[in-house]
């Protein structure tokens, strides 16, 4: 039987363990889940409000009124991550705040606050795309096969 001796760790090494373990990403909780659950519901229910706003005081149908919404959520969004709002938020709430586009919206900016010492073309222009050119490229595949199975199964589309 081969025995297994612990190495006795140096106090630089304890601390930096302890250090590390309080610093290490928390596990999966309720708590987690429930903040997610309640910020990304909030920022629909936000989206929902501005939506409604158009319908009633613009005269926009609902149809017509998702545009304009998602732009203003893009605003918002982008207005938070200015302030440094958005990332504490997205702190606390986790996943909540990085499924809906106001996610995405962020980290576009965020990319663009932090690369902009590098100058518009090489900085912000090539870091903002960085983060967005996967999403932009998943977006437009995942469209383009969803076209044609559409196409494929559904026969009334061809020939109008």
């Amino acid at each position: 039987m081969v025995s297994k001796t612990k190495k006795k760790l140096t106090p630089v090494q304890q601390e930096y363990q302890a250090l590390a373990k309080k610093r290490e990403p928390s596990k999966f909780t309720f708590k987690n889940l429930y903040r997610a659950f309640l910020v990304g519901g909030l920022i629909c229910l936000i989206g929902e409000i501005v939506q409604q706003s158009f319908v009633h005081f613009g005269g926009y149908s609902v149809k017509e009124a998702s545009s304009p919404t998602v732009g203003v959520m893009i605003l918002i969004s982008v207005i938070l991550t200015c302030f440094g709002v958005y990332d504490k938020i997205a702190q606390w709430a986790g996943a909540g705040t990085a499924v809906p586009v106001t996610g995405f919206a962020n980290a576009m900016a965020s990319a663009a606050i932090e690369y902009r010492r590098d100058g518009i073309v090489l900085g912000i222009g090539g870091s903002i795309f960085k983060v967005a050119g996967p999403v932009i490229v998943f977006g437009t595949v995942a469209a383009f096969a969803v076209g044609i199975a559409y196409v494929i199964f559904d026969p009334n589309i061809v020939g109008g």
